[in-house]
């Protein structure tokens, strides 16, 4: 159970409806979950705590906690010692089954692997007194960022917590995330296995498609049957704002019905069909990458261009961007086209960078 989108009272973000939270984690109790997830932010700080009470009345070794360093915000970095100890207190607990660098990114790995931080020391000293009991990562970044975090911290990191759903498999490359993991012996923790609820509900032809298939499995329960079709899964964390699907969800994990490969393959073509709608085929060729006069990285700017907008914004693309100096930003195409000449996929390239700049208010 993840306790970022709890139920709130009139719409406040900040102000949790408790009692409804309470009567969540009890119905989740009853009925087998046992892994519940908070961190430092989410409801500006008062799902630590809220989830804390819920789970007081419960033996201690009933069921698994998790929390994380903020390290998304870079001015955390200096403050490990005294944030961890206020997140335990937050909670009400002595320790922490299960602790995270949270979000793992091009904005914050640099900061992560600094030693004069010594983030990494003092989670190992705290996992050597027992108030942590394993440790691991989320990530929101590339390949190459969880690569050369792994490369560093991967001896020390037992599992790993990772966007993954079906249409983010070839989309944001969970695929070879999930293979790199593996490399590593790694177990996959899964985020947003509903992408923020866009595969709750679907188009009425793909939500066809899939009942032709399946008529008894609703939508949202095919995206965790995929889940359970993906090897290396260990734990799928779902973020449920209402008892109702919380219910829903239960009842899917009820039973394993991992998919077909025929039924994946609807799937994948579902996918397809929802990201190719707006998305720009950039193929990563990089021969305009030899014809930029700026240097641009081009295929990475379409790729987060594309991110950007099948999400309709969101804070992935600009957490990317915020590590790249302002001469290699969107903003920074001067629209000669010398690109476009050699693209083969025929992109108006200097269009997306200037709507993308647009979009990002640069």
């Amino acid at each position: 159970m993840g306790t970022m989108r709890l139920p709130v009272v009139d719409g406040d973000y900040s102000r949790i409806d408790e009692a409804a939270t309470r009567k969540m984690v009890a119905y989740a109790m009853e009925h087998g979950v046992n892994y519940y997830d908070t961190a430092w932010g989410y409801h500006e700080g008062r799902s630590e705590v809220v989830l804390g009470r819920a789970l007081r009345g419960y033996p201690r070794a009933s069921f698994y906690l998790a929390d994380k360093f903020p390290g998304y915000d870079l001015s955390n970095m200096d403050k490990v010692e005294k944030i961890f100890n206020e997140q335990l207190s937050r909670c009400g607990v002595e320790y922490f089954d299960f602790y995270l660098f949270h979000n793992v990114c091009e904005m914050n790995v640099g900061a992560y692997l600094d030693e004069r931080y010594g983030i990494l020391q003092y989670l190992l000293k705290q996992k050597e007194s027992g108030r942590i009991r394993h440790l691991g990562f989320s990530a929101h970044g590339s390949y190459d960022v969880m690569k050369r975090f792994l490369d560093a911290y991967g001896a020390h990191m037992e599992f790993c917590q990772i966007q993954l759903n079906y249409l983010d498999w070839t989309f944001q490359n969970a695929k070879e995330k999930v293979g790199l993991l593996e490399e590593y012996h790694i177990p996959v923790w899964v985020m947003e296995p509903l992408r923020g609820g866009r595969l709750a509900s679907l188009s009425p032809e793909a939500a066809e498609r899939l009942r032709l298939l399946r008529p008894d499995e609703d939508v949202p329960a095919w995206a965790f049957r995929f889940l359970q079709s993906v090897p290396g899964v260990a734990v799928v964390l779902s973020g449920m704002s209402n008892f109702d699907q919380l219910q829903a969800n239960i009842g899917t994990f009820e039973t394993e019905r991992p998919l077909s490969d025929h039924e994946l393959a609807a799937l994948r073509a579902i996918a397809d069909g929802m990201v190719s709608k707006n998305a720009l085929p950039c193929t990563a060729c990089r021969y305009c990458t030899s014809h930029c006069p700026q240097q641009l990285d081009i295929p990475t700017l379409l790729a987060l261009y594309n991110e950007h907008s099948f999400s309709d914004g969101g804070f992935l693309a600009p957490m990317a961007l915020s590590a790249l100096p302002a001469d290699k930003q969107p903003s920074a195409c001067i629209g000669c086209r010398s690109c476009e000449a050699v693209c083969p996929q025929r992109i108006k390239i200097s269009e997306a960078m200037a709507d993308f700049s647009k979009r990002l208010g640069a």
